[in-house]
């Protein structure tokens, strides 16, 4: 690629400069030679290298406004806000019109957190500025700050007005209607944005993404088309097609898409995953398996890869080859509930209730407070006879489902069956009350609860 001459002058200048620190020769610069340098340095976060350069410039260059502006971004870059704005104000004295010194102090007022005062300043700035979008930018970032969006969003629209092909100012106004919850009307404002400039890639995959979320799959693949012919390397655009016709069920151009993803960079184990459970839609078993594999292969401590084999074998009823794989992931990450919850779910289908139970327990010790995880692992302590055990855990979970007919009708089956009648007959009555309809849960749960005279007429009583 041909290099500009001014950026062959730029290269030269940076060479000239970092071959004269290691000469110790002093040699001569002029003041916007200066400027870039110690702004490269400050980009690169070179402070040292830019400071260096600085204190040069203005050794040769005592009287340039340019490079002590550029001093007083340094000092905002160390927090040196008092000493950048004692310098800014003797520099106003000298230039009152240079849009530069009310930039500079609005960043002062910024960091302080006074972004009124910043956007009053950057306001007076438009007064002077030929740079009209970066002053604009500046003016929506203020307002961002202060979580006005619809003035931001405002702003944003000038600048891009102004500068037709300011990405950032294209993203941030997206930003503000999606903030707004205006995603139609964002639409909109791309499709006349794209009137102007058709082959903006960036516009069409926001319309492409704004479409996905408004459930227009169809209208959000027309969208990353355009974006992709444009640029075919556009991997986000790719990504984000792949995942539309999933929603719409067509797992073969889902596939593709993903692929293409994967040529255009090194294999990413969501890629890998979602091409993976797109041919298991498509009943290709041997397919889906290999990339559940490569998935993990690829990402060790992601749990969707692990979940997605272990899923696989249980849909094929081969709990055998399911648990070895959730051990698997356990050895890996045994703190993991999603883990633990399908380990106790496949040795209870394997009739291996003590590993069951011990699997639901460390679920609900990692943090799985779902009310089926309560309940399997209380229905699992019931069928080992540990009914007191099943109770206090039962008594926990109420903590988190406080009127829930299900955990009532069993501490009711429970206390039943430990001979606690005042217990029981209170969580009956709490469970007819909640949901009479389901009174089946004790007849299902506690047969022999559910057979004695007592508890039926106790059920006819307080039966609405």
């Amino acid at each position: 690629m041909q290099l500009s001459d001014e950026e062959e002058d730029y290269n030269l200048s940076l060479s000239k400069f970092e071959s004269m620190l290691k000469t110790n020769k002093v040699l001569f610069f002029d003041s916007e030679e200066f400027e870039e340098i110690i702004l490269h340095y400050l980009d690169m976060g070179k402070a040292n290298l830019a400071k260096k350069a600085l204190k040069l410039a203005l050794e040769q260059h005592p009287k340039s406004t340019g490079l002590k502006l550029v001093q007083v971004e340094m000092l905002v870059y160390e927090d040196k806000l008092d000493v950048a704005e004692k310098l800014l104000n003797e520099l106003y004295a000298i230039e009152p019109t240079n849009e530069e010194i009310y930039i500079q102090k609005a960043n002062i007022y910024s960091k302080r957190d006074n972004h009124e005062k910043a956007v009053e300043l950057l306001q007076e700035a438009l007064k002077y500025t030929d740079d009209f979008a970066d002053v604009y930018n500046l003016i929506g970032m203020e307002y961002l700050f202060m979580d006005s969006l619809e003035l931001a969003k405002e702003n944003f629209t000038k600048c891009l007005e102004e500068d037709f092909d300011d990405q950032s100012a294209l993203y941030n106004v997206v930003y503000c209607y999606e903030f707004l919850d205006q995603n139609e009307e964002a639409i909109a404002f791309l499709e006349k944005y794209i009137d102007k400039n058709p082959y903006s890639e960036i516009a069409w995959h926001q319309i492409g993404r704004l479409s996905y979320g408004l459930k227009k799959y169809e209208e959000a693949i027309r969208a990353f088309d355009y974006a992709t012919l444009i640029d075919e390397d556009f991997m986000g655009a790719f990504m984000e097609k792949a995942k539309a016709y999933e929603r719409l069920k067509r797992y073969e151009d889902a596939i593709e898409s993903y692929q293409r993803t994967i040529e255009l960079e090194d294999a990413t184990s969501y890629a890998l995953l979602r091409i993976g459970k797109c041919f298991e839609k498509l009943g290709n078993k041997v397919e889906a398996l290999k990339y559940f594999n490569q998935t993990v292969h690829e990402d060790p401590l992601l749990d969707k890869g692990w979940i997605a084999i272990t899923d696989f074998y249980v849909r094929q009823k081969n709990f055998d080859k399911a648990l070895y794989y959730v051990n698997k992931a356990l050895a890996i990450d045994n703190e993991n509930r999603l883990y633990w919850k399908r380990f106790a779910t496949i040795n209870k289908s394997l009739n291996l209730f003590e590993e069951a139970e011990f699997g639901y327990r460390k679920a609900v010790e990692n943090g799985d407070y779902q009310l089926d995880t309560w309940l399997f692992w209380v229905d699992i302590l019931q069928y080992l006879g540990e009914f007191e055990t099943a109770a206090f855990t039962l008594l926990q979970a109420c903590e988190y489902f406080p009127e829930q007919f299900e955990i009532e009708y069993r501490l009711a089956g429970i206390y039943f069956m430990l001979n606690e009648e005042e217990k029981a007959t209170f969580h009956l009555s709490n469970g007819l009350r909640l949901n009479s309809n389901n009174i089946t849960v004790l007849e299902e749960l506690f047969p022999v609860v559910w057979a004695r005279k007592n508890v039926q007429n106790f059920i006819k009583k307080h039966k609405k």
